[in-house]
């Protein structure tokens, strides 16, 4: 395959990813199920498909983990399903497309964090990008109005992109031997363990309509968006990867319109535009570091 051509497979398999993860929030609140239902079967189906590739490939055959890379791997899952705890609840309390656009922050927080915890240098760029990404925020989240739920959405949101930003600090600790399919295995294991005490049994073990929601996010959104993505990671370059992922959120968007009929004011179309151009300007020209998802991604 040559170049030209392998960058045309990268960038159809990532937007075909992203334009997966964007309606992610629709089977969320489609299935009708609590958070805790839905992240335990995403992570239940997930770590099946997940593990089952992996076999397939031939990725099992020898323990990649050693102790200090399993617990690290472990510490990302429980920093992982709190996220999409987080975020889910987000989408009952706001809107899928206000509590993606909100999420969509997480590059910044990963700055921030890698200030504080790593001491990694902030550029004025980077410090002037995430002036405008937290202005942009603030014109989504006030205007719209819709009371203290809706803060609440925009809070859990908020809260999800710090969390994922940890993921991604996570990651970082991780050696560079481990394949994407371990990690993200271990992860998704890790919510099983979690949330299976949580469980709302009366309503998630019985035959409905909940569960052609349910396995959707798990073997779509899950298994399938996973390798797709990360077959995608493969084939680009950083700064495609960062450029693509915006195609997340306005999916989202699009979808939270035809579904639900949601739209966003002038003022918060212009919050979207401040953030998307606080990551092209501030973090793409970086190299894109921060905008390169974590081993599980988000959505």
């Amino acid at each position: 395959m040559s170049q030209q051509q392998s960058l045309r497979l990268g960038v159809l398999q990532m937007l075909a990813a992203m334009a997966l993860s964007g309606t992610i929030g629709w089977f969320v609140l489609q299935s009708g199920q609590s958070v805790w239902n839905v992240v335990f079967v995403r992570c239940l189906l997930g770590t099946l498909g997940l593990g089952l590739y992996a076999w397939w490939r031939g990725q099992w055959r020898s323990w990649p983990f050693t102790g200090r890379s399993l617990a690290w791997c472990v510490a990302g899952g429980v920093a992982l399903v709190a996220n999409w705890l987080l975020l889910f609840n987000a989408y009952h309390y706001s809107s899928i497309g206000i509590a993606t656009m909100v999420y969509h922050t997480q590059p910044f927080w990963l700055l921030l964090l890698g200030r504080m915890v790593l001491g990694e240098a902030l550029t004025t760029r980077k410090l002037l990008a995430l002036a405008v990404a937290f202005a942009g925020m603030l014109l989504i989240v006030q205007p719209g109005g819709g009371g203290s739920a809706s803060l609440l959405g925009v809070g859990l949101a908020l809260g999800a992109a710090v969390l994922y930003a940890v993921v991604t600090l996570i990651s970082k600790q991780l050696p560079k031997t481990l394949l994407p399919t371990h990690i993200a295995s271990v992860q998704t294991f890790t919510g099983v363990l979690l949330l299976w005490p949580l469980l709302d049994n009366a309503t998630l073990w019985v035959v409905g309509a909940h569960w052609p929601y349910l396995a959707t996010l798990g073997l779509v959104h899950t298994t399938l968006m996973y390798i797709v993505m990360y077959a995608a990671f493969r084939q680009l370059p950083t700064h495609w990867i960062g450029l693509l992922g915006f195609s997340y959120p306005v999916v989202a968007l699009l979808v939270d319109y035809l579904a639900y009929g949601r739209l966003l004011d002038g003022w918060q179309l212009l919050g979207m535009v401040l953030i998307i151009a606080a990551n092209l300007w501030g973090l793409q020209r970086q190299g894109g570091a921060a905008l390169r998802p974590a081993p599980a991604r988000q959505g």
